[in-house]
């Protein structure tokens, strides 16, 4: 019996940063933020990779149609919901907490379907990679909260951060249907983001490292 869909290498990376943002979203919600913050993180990795290990295999059209749809759904896990659940993680709630986050994944889900459709026509057109992105690709997101979290432990009993984060969220969703345009980062730019990545993944265990000795304490 074989099962639907594509199971090859060129997914395997996708499937895997979703397999990620879903245990984040268990350990945000159950009041393990920073482990939801970390698997943030590493599906970001992932999805930076993905479509270059894509490119290395020849696939039809129903293979690219697919990778297209799947990394979507995929990313709206990962950088769409996961998110949300690390605000609720860290304490944020309230009627503003809410607007915010509805906005943030409402403009994150209009994004991705725009996105796969005008991606799809593309692909019919030319076999040219993508050069610029329009409005602040989501996978942006997989930076902008893990960076607040190497705050908590400066601003931990401070209502100004979760105002920021509050401000930010909204205007990251704001920013995913915004027309302006991007550059795609090219080979030594996406070396370089991963660079920061691993800078911020090492500040988000410093913070948890010293709120584990206070605990110890």
């Amino acid at each position: 019996m074989k099962l639907i869909g594509f199971y090859n290498y060129t997914v395997w990376l996708t499937y895997a940063g979703a397999a990620a943002a879903i245990c984040g979203i268990f350990f945000s919600a159950s009041g393990h933020p920073f482990w939801g913050v970390m698997c943030l993180l590493f599906a970001g990795a992932t999805d930076m990779f993905d479509g270059k290990v894509a490119s290395t295999m020849k696939r039809n059209d129903a293979e690219k149609n697919f990778g297209i749809q799947i990394d979507s759904l995929c990313d709206l896990i990962s950088f769409g919901v996961l998110p949300i659940a690390i605000g609720y993680g860290i304490g944020l709630s309230g009627g503003f907490f809410y607007i915010s986050a509805v906005l943030y994944l409402i403009c994150a889900i209009i994004r991705l379907a725009y996105f796969n459709v005008t991606e799809e026509l593309r692909q019919q057109e030319t076999d040219e990679c993508r050069k610029t992105y329009t409005g602040l690709p989501i996978t942006s997101a997989a930076l902008i909260f893990p960076f607040f979290f190497c705050f908590l432990d400066i601003f931990q009993r401070a209502a100004i951060l979760h105002g920021a984060l509050l401000v930010v969220m909204a205007l990251t969703g704001a920013s995913f249907v915004m027309p302006f345009h991007i550059r795609k980062p090219r080979s030594k730019e996406q070396w370089a983001l991963l660079g920061i990545g691993l800078v911020i993944a090492a500040g988000c265990i410093f913070v948890w490292v010293r709120f584990r000795m206070r605990i110890v304490r």
